[in-house]
């Protein structure tokens, strides 16, 4: 059975199943006690930590991050991470509440940075989580 890498691991049992329990070590306790299990976290802060996730990961295959070689830049991964954080934050603005509107202006950003990243941009509208959002044009100067 696959491990669900985002819930805690089973509790160390005591004795029984793994032995005596003299041996276990205190510092694996520690590791357990520091992880929470999806069940006790909101959900809107599972959400939030999920749009962070896929803009951090935007920003990174986009080649925003300080010092990223030219050949980490991934436009089509830009585009799938773009796209998905558009889908999620268009299905969950109704429960962002004050966070909605940088969350909006960042999502923005990136899909201004992936147009002007693109060697043939995409017209308005047919742009990475453009379907979700609606156009995204380039400021006037």
């Amino acid at each position: 059975m696959a491990e669900n890498p985002n819930s805690s691991p089973a509790p160390i049992p005591q004795g029984g199943a793994t032995g005596s329990g003299a041996d276990t070590d205190d510092a694996a306790h520690t590791e357990f006690d520091n992880v929470r299990d999806l069940g006790d976290i909101p959900a809107i802060e599972v959400i939030t930590r999920s749009i962070v996730m896929l803009m951090s990961a935007a920003a990174e295959k986009l080649g925003l991050a300080e010092g990223t070689p030219e050949d980490r830049i991934d436009l089509p991964e830009a585009r799938t991470l773009i796209t998905a954080l558009a889908g999620l934050v268009d299905a969950a603005k109704a429960d962002l509440g004050i966070h909605a509107a940088p969350i909006r202006d960042g999502l923005k950003g990136l899909q201004l940075a992936f147009r002007e990243a693109s060697a043939y941009p995409d017209e308005p509208g047919e742009g990475p989580g453009e379907k979700y959002t609606g156009p995204v044009r380039v400021p006037k100067k």
